[in-house]
């Protein structure tokens, strides 16, 4: 894993998580866009599932194999010198697919990846018709997850698309679940008001991810240095 300031990518990564700014990550979906948001100052990359898909001109519905992700993944670490956060789905498939993903991202290079809780094929998280799996196997995938990384590093972010599906309770219970499982940063996909977005921060006691779409998505435009006050991290 190359080194930034003396620490490795995936060590640096953390630091920026728990740093007191906000870690702003734009999305790439290939070498060329990675290289973009770093020349433009950005501490880090997110790899964006979407954005794959779209690049690759198909909507963004679980038609993109994990082979297809990683081979992304791969050329937009080898691209850039700053951490990468990799969307890695629903692991593909059950618990011992998500496994060997997570193996094959950490191999990638990533820093870190999130993992969702929607059925397999999944929806991207601001289309409607989505699903979702049951809490439990949920919880057992992150658990399954952190069991598989091979660097204590490797950052595990759980997603839930449950607030679509289930509402903000649900949506909440299982971010509470998955920092027991031992996820490492929380994201609550697509919450609809601000009010929303602050009562995640306000009962979920591990760092905080929140995305933003900048257009048709149904989380509202909030300015980063009130998600900050909010207690979000990423």
């Amino acid at each position: 894993m190359p080194k930034t300031n003396g620490l490795s990518r995936r060590q640096r990564f953390r630091e920026l998580i728990m740093a007191p700014d906000m870690l702003i990550l734009p999305g790439a979906w290939d070498g060329l866009s990675a290289l973009l948001i770093e020349q433009a100052g950005f501490d880090g990359v997110y790899v964006t599932g979407g954005g794959i898909a779209r690049s690759s001109g198909v909507p963004d519905i679980g038609l993109i194999t994990m082979s297809e992700q990683v081979a992304r993944i791969r050329m937009i670490c080898e691209a850039v010198a700053v951490p990468v956060l990799a969307d890695a789905d629903t692991g593909y498939g059950n618990a011992i697919n998500l496994m060997r993903a997570i193996r094959e991202m950490e191999a990638a290079g990533a820093s870190g990846v999130h993992i969702e809780d929607q059925v397999t094929p999944k929806r991207c998280g601001h289309y409607e018709g989505k699903e979702v799996v049951e809490q439990r196997e949920f919880l057992q995938k992150i658990e399954a997850a952190c069991d598989a990384r091979q660097d204590d590093d490797f950052v595990i972010i759980a997603r839930t698309d449950a607030r679509a599906v289930l509402g903000l309770d649900e949506a909440i219970e299982r971010g509470k679940g998955s920092v027991k499982a031992g996820a490492d940063v929380m994201f609550v996909e697509a919450p609809q008001t601000v009010e929303e977005i602050q009562r995640i921060a306000d009962e979920i006691d591990a760092p905080l991810l929140l995305n933003m779409v900048a257009k048709g998505g149904k989380t509202p435009y909030v300015p980063t240095a009130d998600l900050e006050r909010m207690g979000y991290n990423i």
